[in-house]
């Protein structure tokens, strides 16, 4: 293993290599001073308790002061945060986590009255309030958003019970973070020489990705064995979750944990649905991608760990970081001079974290602090990698556009929107990869690559939302989410999805316990709805050039000013119809059939 993807301690990287956490705050005790102003500022907000209705100005007042503690709420949250998560087992980090989370609660408590306050103005006077109070103007939108939930706000009283609770409903995904991220220790790894490789959620991927089948079975079994061993403490942590889902739908009046998610984004259910029920309708091809699968890597039963090694061997995969920084760049020129110029102040001036480390939170992520934003990688040198950092800095120029764009109040996209700018990304990529190819081999393997982005953004990710969606209904119909049940509604949902062509090893069962989005409130749907969206925003700006970039800065820079879906038909896609999903499934049949192709393996 090279000293690139080694996994060595914080303090032996580069400068270059670690986000500049100083650009939030220069030290803990910064952080502490801002904390103690938070917690004042909201002590001062409370005095508008009973008077939101009394005047323009005084809502007006309100408002203004409401959306600077909401930017310094931004600076503390984001520092506590990405300070954890460079290190999960430094106490001093897990404390102030906590310390902000107890402040964050708190603060909602005390300002629950702001919502029952805004509802019980009569709209004739708020009205009034917009005529007499220009400024007020900006907040419409926000207060909009409100008001159009009156049905399922609570009362004053209620309001702040439901606020006190937030802390004990963030519990499971606290417990399931330190005990995945900072407890659970794997079993080296073995390959076909009887090399030991150090195992990590990190590095996972990275050897299911591997020639070597022998790695591949042992990496995938080294996981879930180890989380076997906490199988039931995993599922008792992911029932608490979906109980507390339940719990906040049902004291909101809505008819399910999924009405209740999907309207604080203002999506429609049947977009969620259609989903489902449009890539059923096309479940026979990715059978039949298991059954090329299975041919080309000449074996006689296709395992589990046998779905995301490239199928087309002695291609090679090696990127190193610089090297992906010049691949991204140059496959994103399409979007323009502004939008490059944004990529390269964030690899210049560190937004990115780029490897892994004992203790650091694995997976990758963005988070849009206003100051800049911050990128978590854990870059391991590979495809794979190179595709996550193009995803990575798609959310993060997005919330660079929004930040500077809109107030602060309306800047925070939903996650809806966020997956088409990180997923545009990829699709841009992917098009600039094969569009310089035309080597038979390498082209191959790029189709291949494709393909899997397809099978695990379209297919997997919708295939987890069927899972949350089962969740859900189980759990309102008042049965159990044991482990065993768990595991055997996860076998089905993985037959049904692959088909007949693919072993389902019994270590499968437990993929369940391994996925943190389970814990973030039916959010992978939007990568599966966020791709399809890409994969056509892609193509219209490759097209139609200038006017489709400008169409599509656009919508980077709009925040949440406007519904998600309409958002969208902004930038050029109808996602309230099945069209778009359609349209990338059958791109992923043409690519499949070129595939077939190019291998000699057409079906008849």
């Amino acid at each position: 293993m090279n000293m690139e993807n080694a996994i060595l301690e914080r303090s032996q990287r580069s400068a270059q290599e670690l986000w500049a956490i100083e650009d939030l705050y220069a030290s803990d005790e910064l952080w502490y001073r801002d904390l103690a102003a938070f917690k004042a500022a909201v002590e001062e907000l409370k005095g508008y308790a009973g008077h939101l209705g009394e005047s323009a100005a005084t809502l007006l007042a309100f408002m203004e002061k409401s959306e600077a503690l909401g930017v310094l709420l931004d600076s503390i949250s984001n520092y506590a945060h990405r300070k954890h998560d460079e290190d999960t087992r430094i106490s001093t980090y897990q404390a102030m986590t906590d310390q902000l989370t107890a402040a964050w609660v708190e603060a909602g408590a005390a300002l629950a009255f702001e919502t029952p306050e805004l509802l019980a103005i009569p709209e004739e006077q708020m009205e009034g309030f917009y005529s007499q109070e220009c400024k007020l103007e900006h907040y419409r939108r926000y207060i909009t958003k409100i008001r159009r939930q009156k049905d399922h706000i609570l009362s004053d009283k209620e309001e702040r019970l439901l606020a006190a609770a937030g802390e004990m409903a963030g519990a499971p995904d606290t417990i399931y973070s330190m005990l995945c991220d900072a407890d659970l220790q794997f079993p080296d790894a073995v390959d076909g020489d009887g090399k030991k490789h150090p195992m990590s959620q990190g590095m996972y991927i990275s050897y299911m990705q591997s020639e070597d089948r022998v790695l591949r079975k042992s990496a995938f079994e080294s996981l879930y064995h180890v989380f076997g061993d906490h199988k039931n403490t995993l599922a008792a942590t992911l029932s608490a979750q979906v109980k507390q889902l339940q719990f906040y739908a049902s004291a909101r009046r809505y008819p399910s944990a999924l009405a209740a998610s999907l309207d604080q984004n203002e999506v429609p259910e049947a977009v969620y649905h259609s989903l489902i029920d449009t890539v059923h309708r096309h479940l026979g091809t990715m059978g039949r991608y298991m059954r090329l699968r299975k041919k080309l890597l000449g074996v006689d039963e296709l395992h589990m760990y046998d779905i995301y090694t490239p199928l087309i061997p002695g291609v090679e995969v090696h990127i190193p970081y610089d090297e992906a920084k010049d691949t991204v760049a140059t496959a994103l020129a399409p979007l323009g001079e502004d939008y490059l110029a944004i990529l390269r102040e964030g690899f210049q001036n560190r937004w990115i974290d780029v490897y892994e480390n004992p203790g650091k939170r694995s997976g990758a992520y963005s988070a849009g602090a206003r100051v800049h934003p911050y990128v978590l990688l854990n870059y391991t040198d590979n495809t794979e990698s190179l595709f996550t950092l193009a995803h990575e800095m798609g959310h993060a120029i997005h919330s660079y556009l929004s930040n500077r764009t809109q107030r602060p109040v309306d800047a925070d996209y939903v996650i809806f929107v966020a997956e088409v700018a990180s997923t545009c990304n990829e699709a841009l990529l992917m098009q600039h990869l094969l569009s310089k190819q035309q080597d038979k081999k390498q082209r191959a393997w790029l189709i291949n690559y494709f393909l899997e982005q397809f099978r695990t953004t379209l297919y997997r990710q919708t295939m987890f939302a069927e899972f949350e969606l089962l969740l859900g209904s189980l759990n309102a119909s008042g049965e159990a989410l044991t482990a065993q049940r768990l595991g055997e509604e996860y076998r089905k949902l993985n037959a049904l999805y692959y088909g007949d062509g693919v072993v389902l090893d019994e270590e499968i069962d437990l993929e369940w316990a391994r996925i943190p989005h389970f814990y973030y409130n039916y959010y992978v749907y939007q990568y599966a709805t966020g791709y399809a969206a890409a994969i056509a925003l892609s193509r219209r700006i490759l097209k139609e050039g200038e006017a489709a970039v400008k169409d599509y800065l656009a919508f980077l820079s709009s925040g949440c000013s406007q519904d998600p879906i309409s958002l969208l038909k902004l930038a050029g896609v109808d996602l309230s119809t099945p069209e778009p999903v359609e349209q990338a499934l059958c791109l992923f049949d043409e690519l499949l059939t070129e595939l077939e192709a190019l291998c000699g393996e057409e079906e008849q």
